[in-house]
């Protein structure tokens, strides 16, 4: 399967404690990349030359900030009591949307929502918790810059970087 990322540059101390947290409570996936906000989502490889072209068009834009400033909590549907944990950002996220837009014709299953995986939780209690200790500690918010975005390809529990498109706009 295909995915295309973007992997926000942050200050070394923000990227510590995003990776600090993933590898706590996301720990198969921060094993395997760090902190970024995925735009597609598990596209057939066959669809690798149309992404590659997609993405030299989308490069045309310019790189963009994005102020990472709240935790969101997403409840998996009943009668699961999983739920997810997000750092989710206010300023970049009309830019990465229109990303995803591009990327993604057809609209999915649910609306998308710009965000980077902080955990996944059996109990949404133990999300809600983390959330508040997050914000306890103000960690947020949070300055990156979006540079470029990468073609990742998944095999199994390997995901390999397969193209890398900086923006130049």
């Amino acid at each position: 399967m295909l995915y295309v990322v973007a992997c926000p540059v942050l200050a070394e101390a923000d990227d510590t404690a995003l990776r600090r947290l993933r590898a706590q409570y996301h720990p198969r996936e921060a094993g395997l990349i760090g902190p970024h906000i995925t735009l597609m989502f598990g596209a057939s490889p066959a669809r690798e030359t149309e992404l590659r072209t997609a993405l030299a068009e989308l490069v045309e834009r310019r790189p963009f900030w994005v102020v990472i400033d709240r935790m969101v909590r997403h409840d998996l549907t009943p009668p699961s009591r999983a739920a997810y944990l997000y750092a989710v950002p206010a300023d970049g996220a009309i830019e990465l949307s229109a990303l995803h837009d591009a990327l993604n014709p057809l609209p999915g299953e649910e609306p998308f929502e710009p965000h980077i995986t902080l955990g996944l939780f059996d109990r949404a209690a133990e999300a809600e918790q983390i959330a508040r200790i997050v914000e306890r500690q103000k960690l947020l918010p949070m300055h990156a810059r979006i540079e470029a975005l990468v073609l990742l390809a998944r095999d199994g529990d390997a995901l390999t970087e397969i193209g890398r498109f900086q923006f130049r706009g």
